[in-house]
């Protein structure tokens, strides 16, 4: 193996297994078919070994062959975990090496099926346990297409009995006192009840005491149970804790991907797109009398600062200015870094001279700030901000604005629609008229024809009616109301600068001496 695992913690250790590169973790796979299959070997020495006791059980015809075969089975594998990791860089032979691991698996898990039954409890976890040990360990492809094989030798082993065929079977049954010339599956599930019921009938009153525990455990049914828990009930325990090892890792990369895109890597504060995100949210659940501003926040000089001191340093005054503005804010402000040195900030529920005084605070903090380089140089840095306040009876407005164009929107179609309807029913009653001088059977038809037209364009009509109807009830402010927001507060921010910069400017102020609110909010280019 290319990575030690001596040293290694369970946790440890299965975090590592799903990082190691194909032909680790195929020799892994290897690793555990070779346990798994000395763990039969292991069960045909002890039954070979007691068969004095066992032997009545046990086709031994059909044991010895099968051990045979796991000997070879175990000799193969045990080269095998060794083979793969020094072809690590051959993909090809790697892939060779995976299918062949695939087939003689395979194959093990079809003699499986065939010997103990394809209903058994160690043909399932073989079967399935299998096919999702090898999915998580090697190439899908291969495992999948095996598995379908499986199910069609499952298929096979269900009807070939009934056609006379005698499939050979490690049980070896007891009931002699019944026929068991029959080929069907059937009749040994029948026997495999028969002996339950003889091996039940040991207890007195039901109840399993000392005395007769010698007797069950020498009993064809117990041996079995016990031989299905010891050959399954490992195995399954395995892939389970796998699986939900799996499943933790995968939910730990997801939220290490969600923190990734949400969150800012250099200033830890969220990313643009999780920012607009959370932006539209809180915008979406403003109550009816609430509020609604946005702060963009620009440092001046920052290319300077670059070029000056190096990026280093800009991005420790990035890193700063950060951690200044979460500690000046509210938990439920949402801070953002919206690209370079601008920064978003959105307070819900916060009329505008709140957001002013919270802006001039922070414009005081930054400047007051003092940043510590390290080579020992120490300055300041100021910022220019942009404010602007989306009030209630604005965004009621905008509301009312925004569902008449929806409105306007879906009824110009509809309008459009019924006006061709018309002059395509008006020419085919001129087609029909011209048509019923001479030919009344054709005029009859064509007006069923006509009259079906208009069946199905009425309710075509009623339909989009009734999803023009719904999309209003839906509307409740444009799509791109936060983008239009920060483009108003971005117009601000560039008033201050042209004011002398370490300036914050109101974008509600600027708007009223314009008197052009809704305009800029609805404005097309």
């Amino acid at each position: 193996m290319a990575v030690s695992i001596s040293h290694l913690g369970y946790r440890k250790l299965s975090r590592v297994i799903f990082e190691w590169q194909a032909a680790d973790r195929a020799s892994l796979l290897a690793l555990f078919i070779l346990l798994e299959v000395s763990s039969h070997w292991l069960w045909c020495l002890f039954v070979w070994w007691r068969q004095d006791i066992y032997g009545s059980y046990v086709n031994m015809d059909v044991l010895y062959p099968l051990w045979i075969g796991l000997t070879l089975m175990v000799l193969f594998f045990s080269w095998m975990v060794s083979r793969l990791s020094p072809i690590r860089k051959d993909t090809d032979s790697l892939y060779k090496w995976q299918a062949i691991i695939v087939t003689l698996y395979s194959l093990y898990i079809a003699v499986v099926i065939l010997v103990m039954g394809h209903s058994s409890l160690v043909a399932g976890v073989s079967l399935v346990g299998g096919a999702m040990l090898g999915m998580m360990l090697i190439r899908r492809r291969y495992v999948w297409k095996a598995f379908l094989g499986h199910i069609v030798l499952i298929f096979l082993v269900t009807l070939v009995p009934y056609f006379g065929l005698t499939i050979p079977n490690l049980r070896q049954m007891t009931m002699t006192s019944f026929s068991l010339d029959g080929h069907s599956y059937l009749t040994y599930s029948e026997m495999t009840s028969i002996e339950n019921a003889i091996s039940a009938s040991i207890f007195k009153n039901g109840i399993l005491s000392w005395e007769t525990f010698n007797q069950l455990r020498f009993s064809s049914a117990f041996f079995w149970r016990t031989t299905h828990i010891y050959m399954a009930l490992p195995k399954a325990i395995f892939i389970i804790y796998m699986f939900r090892t799996l499943l933790l890792i995968l939910d730990n990369s997801k939220a290490e991907i969600m923190q990734y895109a949400n969150q800012d890597e250099l200033t830890q504060l969220k990313s643009r797109r999780y920012g607009l995100t959370q932006m539209q949210q809180a915008l979406l659940a403003m109550g009816d009398k609430q509020d609604f501003s946005v702060i963009l926040l620009d440092l001046d000089w920052f290319k300077n600062i670059n070029d000056n001191y190096g990026h280093d340093v800009g991005d420790q005054v990035l890193s700063e200015v950060a951690q200044t503005l979460l500690k000046s804010l509210s938990e439920e402000s949402i801070v953002s870094r919206y690209g370079g040195e601008e920064f978003l900030i959105v307070l819900p529920d916060t009329q505008h001279d709140s957001a002013m005084t919270i802006a001039k605070q922070l414009r005081q903090d930054i400047a007051q700030h003092v940043i510590k380089s390290d080579d020992g140089t120490d300055f300041n840095i100021t910022a220019s901000i942009g404010v602007y306040t989306l009030t209630h009876e604005e965004r009621a407005r905008i509301q009312s604005e925004y569902r008449a164009l929806a409105l306007e929107e879906s009824t110009q179609p509809l309008a459009e629609t019924q006006k061709s309807r018309r002059q395509e029913a008006d020419i085919n009653k001129a087609r029909t008229d011209k048509t019923s001088i001479n030919k009344a059977s054709t005029n009859k038809a064509s007006t069923q024809k006509e009259s079906s037209q208009k069946t199905r364009a009425q309710k075509r009509i009623s339909h989009r009616r009734k999803r023009a109807a719904t999309e209003i009830l839906k509307a409740q402010l444009p799509s791109d109301i936060c983008q239009r927001l920060i483009c108003i507060a971005d117009k601000a921010l560039y008033e201050a600068k042209d004011r002398g910069r370490n300036q914050v400017v109101s974008a509600n102020a600027v708007l009223a001496a314009e008197k052009d609110k809704i305009a800029v909010l609805y404005a097309t280019s």
